[in-house]
């Protein structure tokens, strides 16, 4: 018959393990759960791996030990509990309960001292002891019943040590592992030790004597006049040592086995808590049944409007409500071009409704009968990712008022480093209700069908059920968004701006396909001449788009140096190359052909499928939840991505052209936004200063940084100036400027410190928005957009280091991305209020494009003017460019 097997883990030890190895992770309720996360990650596996009978977690009470009336200084100096580490051991006692996990503390003793009284207890029962630990103080404990599984490194690797792997490993027993600890002492508990004596010296006296009695009654044999010395000097010490690092084994205990018997936890309890604390892999080992029966079921009272006498009377009622949810069903991705097969909305808790659409004439039929609600300003609307829903109303002619809520732009600005916003997940995460996504519903792969093949019944319940948790959830993003303070950013830009989108993507962008075509020649050209130079310098033809051929050519056949390896071979990329530059004519002439290759195939070749076969213009869809900082991207084309550094990719730039000889592009943009808003947040006179006066601010900060007069400058000088200018902005190091500039780290570290010396106002904002960070765990921008930075309170300096460079980068370019969006909705809408029929149809980063009809050129240009400079008041003055042409490029 096997021996029962016991599981007894040093709580302490192993969520202070887990704390350190893991990142800050925090629930939506603000609560870390990292060393909760990692402990129930180890406790899992151990459960595993060892299936034991019977299981105890211990941990230290608060107050002093016995250890602390032997030695005052015993663990003095120790670094105070992290509050966020500190937080975490009510819950992870919590999990321990609802998992029916025993735990044991008592006063006056050590998490040590009770595992090893229990493990002394169990191994003289000979059962097979397991103790879990981070501490290799336990491995006194090892004997033929006792293991200890100690936590390597992070919380993945685990290591086992019995009798035969401690003499594997120190050449000790485990008593003697006592007498090392009493010789060499311990840092983390202040235990002295003997000063000198290390692990290496400890277990070379310890297998020569066998014990520190042993040390001390052959003291004079002991080799090393300095060591002997310092064995003399500290005998006292030494036996104080090993009493302080001996692990109690007779702590006055009630010990009831039958109160560590392994039972099954209480799944119910424990699945809510795991929801409550985000824990989705643990959740997947709860069973499938309990977390059925725990979702809410939702009411699904459908009524379908199948007569136009049905659709009339509920317009009526719902001229009488004051909020409608709805959804367009559309079969595909594309809200402008693919099929319409129907439109669910709801206004009232009871019921929800479902329109099925059999063709365009009964779209347009049905959706005139609709046309006075979607266009009330007293009937508020709300819906999920809405942008889809009102492209499809101006598909069909139709315009939208006073639109309220949107659940992805809620929960986006609730926590905006989200990568899904999905309503399953809202569903999941706020209120505890299972639904279908899309991919349940249709399936994947190649039995995947279209929305036109699914049965209405179930298309509705679908679309529907999606209706009832927006309606659900709305009141709860709505109490979050108010707590955060962020109910007037969300109120009065981001859902306004929703129409300021939807307009810009239904409107598009012309594009001049024939000049696109020619553009295409002109690189295929460029590229066919690359290759041949790129030939000849090489002596032979090869693949130049394979890493592996240009290695081989690069580097063993023309001998250049190698700058980086990788494990399949030399490295080619684009740091490598850059650093080869001047090396061979051959380098530069594969970044051109790489730089052309890349222009070719995203801009010509990506770009020509997406131009609307019947209008010639690109309708790029623009998404406000992308970003962590707010900025509006745009995809299918992006176009806030066209490069403008080199010539040649600003060609691509004469392709988006105005609609036709009635109109021109007028293109508006702000000038240094993001250094106005550092010196207004920092509130840097010199800056302010400089920027009333429209001083250059590159030679301001080149004259100031080097030191010299302002007609000294030269163009280098203020190149690099502006390098530490918008570098300031990105919390930029030493390294990087090193980097940009090809400068030494010296001379970059001069730069930036000259600068924080001359702009000591910025150097207190960079330091005060660091701290603050770090105290809150997010930072804002002037208008109360939040973003939560979790890394910057990680242990790894790498991850810390993004921490703060995002904290000190956030509040200035997220304010100038809510500036800009302020100033797309004010110029929106007066557009639309003065009648005009130029049209705003593109915003890239700190830029607008207004397709301005020549008669209302003046007049664009002086709204344009107003509108944006005076977007928000600031300490400086926000001062906007323009330019206007027939192209992008002509314009820009």
């Amino acid at each position: 018959m096997e021996n029962k097997r016991v599981v007894l883990i040093d709580g302490n030890s192993l969520l202070h393990r887990a704390y350190h190895a893991l990142p800050p992770l925090k629930n939506k309720d603000n609560l870390y759960t990292n060393g909760v996360y990692g402990f129930m990650t180890m406790l899992y596996r151990v459960l595993d791996d060892y299936n034991p009978d019977y299981i105890s977690v211990a941990f230290d009470k608060k107050g002093p030990t016995f250890r602390h009336k032997e030695y005052i200084d015993y663990k003095a100096g120790r670094k105070k509990t992290p509050d966020d580490l500190g937080m975490q051991f009510p819950i992870l006692k919590d999990v321990l309960d609802k998992m029916n996990i025993d735990r044991v503390e008592i006063d006056g003793y050590e998490a040590d001292d009770i595992v090893g009284t229990l493990a002394k207890y169990c191994g003289d029962k000979n059962m097979d002891v397991i103790l879990v630990t981070g501490d290799k103080d336990y491995l006194q404990l090892v004997d033929k019943n006792i293991k200890v599984l100690i936590t390597k490194k992070g919380i993945t690797n685990l290591e086992i040590y019995d009798e035969e792997a401690m003499l594997d490993r120190y050449e000790l027993t485990p008593t003697q592992f006592i007498d090392l600890k009493g010789l060499m002492g311990d840092k983390s508990d202040n235990i002295p030790g003997v000063p000198g004596v290390g692990e290496k010296t400890g277990i070379k006296l310890l297998k020569k004597y066998n014990s520190i009695e042993g040390i001390y009654d052959n003291i004079e044999e002991v080799s090393g006049k300095k060591l002997k010395e310092r064995l003399i000097e500290n005998r006292n010490q030494a036996f104080m040592s090993r009493k302080l690092a001996e692990i109690i084994i007779n702590v006055p205990l009630d010990i009831n086995l039958e109160e560590l018997k392994r039972e099954d936890p209480n799944e119910k309890e424990l699945l809510e808590l795991y929801t409550k604390l985000e824990f989705k892999t643990f959740i997947q080992k709860i069973d499938k049944k309990v977390i059925e029966d725990s979702k809410e079921s939702i009411d699904m009272n459908i009524k379908f409007l199948n007569t136009k006498e049905d659709l009339m009377k509920e317009v009526k009622n719902i001229n009488n409500k004051h909020d409608l949810i709805f959804k367009f069903i559309v079969n595909g991705l594309n809200p402008l071009k693919d099929d319409i097969l129907g439109l669910s909305f709801k206004y009232r808790k009871e019921d929800s409704f479902y329109i099925s659409f059999e063709n365009e004439e009964d779209i347009r039929e049905k959706l005139l009968y609709l046309k006075e609600v979607f266009r009330s300003s007293d009937i508020s609307k709300s819906g999920h990712n809405i942008k889809e829903d009102i492209l499809v109303l101006f598909r069909y002619g139709l315009e939208i008022d006073n639109i309220s809520f949107d659940s992805v732009i809620a929960q986006y600005l609730i926590e905006a480093s989200q990568n899904d916003y999905s309503l399953k997940k809202i569903a999941d995460d706020y209120l505890n209700i299972g639904i279908k996504n899309f991919e349940d519903l249709l399936g994947t792969g190649r039995n995947k069908k279209t929305l036109k093949e699914i049965e209405r019944e179930e298309l509705s319940e679908f679309i529907l059920s999606q209706l009832n948790i927006i309606y659900k959830v709305k009141p709860i993003l709505m109490k979050k968004i108010e707590d955060y303070d962020m109910k007037e950013l969300f109120q009065n830009i981001e859902m306004p701006l929703i129409e300021v989108l939807a307009d810009m993507q239904y409107h598009g962008f012309k594009v001049d396909s024939q000049i696109l075509r020619e553009l295409g020649e002109e690189f295929d050209e460029k590229i066919n001449s690359l290759t041949q130079n790129i030939y000849e310098y090489s002596g032979e033809k090869f693949n130049i788009n394979s890493p592996k051929q240009l290695g081989i050519i690069l580097f063993e056949n023309l001998n250049l140096p190698v700058i980086k390896k990788t494990k399949t071979g030399y490295s080619t990329n684009a740091e490598v190359l850059d650093k080869l530059l001047g090396e061979h004519p051959i380098i530069e002439k594969i970044l051109e052909y790489r730089q052309i290759v890349k222009l070719k195939s995203t801009y010509v070749d990506g770009l020509m499928p997406l131009i609307d076969k019947k209008t010639n213009r690109v309708h790029s869809n623009f998404n406000q939840t992308i970003t962590t900082t707010g900025r509006i991207s745009s995809t299918n084309p992006n176009l806030q991505n066209i490069p403008i550094k080199t010539e040649e990719g600003r060609k691509i730039r004469k392709v988006f052209v105005a609609d036709n000889e009635n109109y021109k592009l007028v293109d508006a943009d702000y000038s240094q936004i993001e250094l106005r808003v550092l010196a207004h947040i920092s509130n840097e006179s010199k800056l302010i200063k400089a920027f009333e006066a429209q001083e250059d601010i590159h030679t301001k900060t080149a004259s100031e940084v080097f030191e010299v007069k302002r007609d000294e400058v030269t163009s280098l000088m203020r190149g690099r100036a502006k390098a530490v200018n918008f570098g300031i902005i990105y919390g930029i190091s030493d390294y990087g400027l090193s980097r940009d500039l090809d400068i030494s780290r010296k001379e970059a570290k001069k730069y930036i410190d000259n600068y924080l010396k001359n702009y000591s106002n910025v150097k207190e904002y960079m330091d005060d928005i660091i701290s603050q960070a770090k105290k809150d765990g997010y930072v804002k921008t002037l208008l109360n957009r939040r973003r939560f930075i979790p890394e910057i309170k990680s242990r790894n300096y790498n991850i810390r280091s993004f921490g703060e460079r995002t904290a000190l980068n956030t509040p200035i370019q997220g304010t100038a991305a809510d500036i800009i969006k302020i100033a797309m909705l004010n110029v929106y809408r007066e557009l639309k209020i003065r009648g005009l029929k130029s049209k705003l149809i593109l915003q890239v980063h700190d830029e607008l494009i207004i397709e301005t009809h020549k008669e209302e050129i003046e007049e664009v240009r002086l709204l344009l003017k107003d509108l944006m400079e005076n977007a928000i008041k600031l300490d400086v003055p926000l001062v906007v460019d323009m330019q206007e042409g027939d192209s992008w490029y002509e314009a820009k």
